[in-house]
């Protein structure tokens, strides 16, 4: 059997690719009597609340089948928001205490669009499932976060089977990859693409500070629900000041799901209305080589492509022209977002042409 661990391996900081909020979905489950399925994919951590209970039992913030008084084992399938390769997983028990299962395992699949419940259930047709973690035990209470086997890391899925024995409850499960879009039908596609989404493979590598909200945030599908579905880092103090404001920054650098050039730059303070940044600077890289670790991105080839401009609180800012002369139209791989000198920005967009 494998072994989860309870330590936040790196693999954790990728995309969730089956999170609610990027698309993820449960489709179906062989039981979910007691807590409904869909509660494994939302985005918050899971809660306890002592003495609420329904008419079926107990209420618990997960996914938990009833007792079986029979051989055989619970499953929930999930739809990924967006296909992807797999890294690993955390399959979540907080709350569950005597009640979770003994073990998992996990399954995946790429499939074509239109397949239906009922081949993914039974795994026919259109449907062949591949484990991509073994028999692993789980404990009470705790996350366990598990190492997917290593063609998972090089394959492409669709879907997700959480295998569950014999039955019991999860409270989250969260499935971290790489998004693998499809490039080559988007590349025909006859508007602008965002190259920083996380549903196009961007991914937000490193950022100086995030106290308050996490930089993950910022390449969210839509405009964020609230002031915590943003980045936002804590207060400076002591600061000094130039002719065109602060001198002191925070910085985050998103690598793009292509290599593309920008004609369109967004940065949404949307719900930051007191604490938005005094203003904001994007420069673009083209590293196509450059490991995402930040010692090496921060010696990369920087240039300024917005030069530092106001910003608003509570808006969607839109730059379309300014700039930087023999930047623009050029192909980038990475942007260096640096906010003077602290705040939250909601969403940051970075829309142009894949250049593959």
């Amino acid at each position: 059997m494998d072994q989860a661990s309870t330590d936040t391996p790196g693999y954790a900081e990728l995309i969730d690719l089956a999170g609610s909020r990027i698309g993820g979905r449960a489709m179906a489950a062989s039981d979910d009597f007691f807590a409904e399925k869909e509660n494994l994919l939302r985005p918050e951590r899971a809660v306890f609340i002592p003495g609420k209970f329904t008419e079926r039992g107990k209420w618990m913030d997960g996914w938990e089948s009833r007792r079986k008084r029979e051989p055989g084992h619970d499953w929930c399938i999930v739809a990924l928001g967006v296909a992807g390769s797999i890294a690993g997983v955390n399959v979540d028990t907080s709350h569950f205490n005597g009640n979770q299962p003994e073990s998992c395992t996990i399954e995946g699949a790429e499939c074509a669009p239109g397949v239906t419940d009922d081949e993914l259930s039974r795994g026919a047709g259109r449907v062949s499932w591949r484990e991509i973690v073994s028999r692993t035990p789980l404990g009470p209470n705790r996350e366990h976060f598990i190492a997917a086997l290593g063609h998972a890391v090089h394959s492409r899925f669709t879907h997700i089977r959480l295998n569950i024995f014999p039955d019991g409850g999860v409270a989250r499960f969260r499935v971290f990859g790489h998004v693998r879009p499809d490039w080559e039908t988007m590349s025909r596609a006859t508007g602008p693409i965002d190259l920083a989404a996380a549903v196009n493979g961007g991914l937000v590598v490193a950022a100086n500070d995030m106290h308050f909200g996490s930089r993950h945030n910022l390449i969210m599908p839509g405009r964020a629900e609230d002031m915590g579905d943003g980045w936002e880092t804590r207060r400076k103090r002591g600061l000094t000041w130039g002719a065109d404001g602060p001198k002191e920054h925070d910085w985050c650098i998103v690598r793009f799901g292509s290599r593309g050039t920008i004609d369109e730059v967004v940065v949404d303070t949307n719900h930051f209305k007191g604490n938005f940044p005094h203003s904001c600077r994007i420069e673009v890289c083209d590293a196509p080589a450059k490991p995402d670790q930040q010692a090496d991105l921060a010696n990369a080839p920087w240039r300024e492509l917005l030069p530092r401009t106001r910003l608003e609180g509570d808006r969607e800012h839109r730059f379309t022209g300014g700039f930087a002369s023999g930047v623009a139209g050029q192909p980038v791989t990475h942007a260096r977002l640096s906010i003077f000198p602290d705040g939250g920005v909601s969403r940051l967009r970075m829309l142009g042409r894949p250049a593959r």
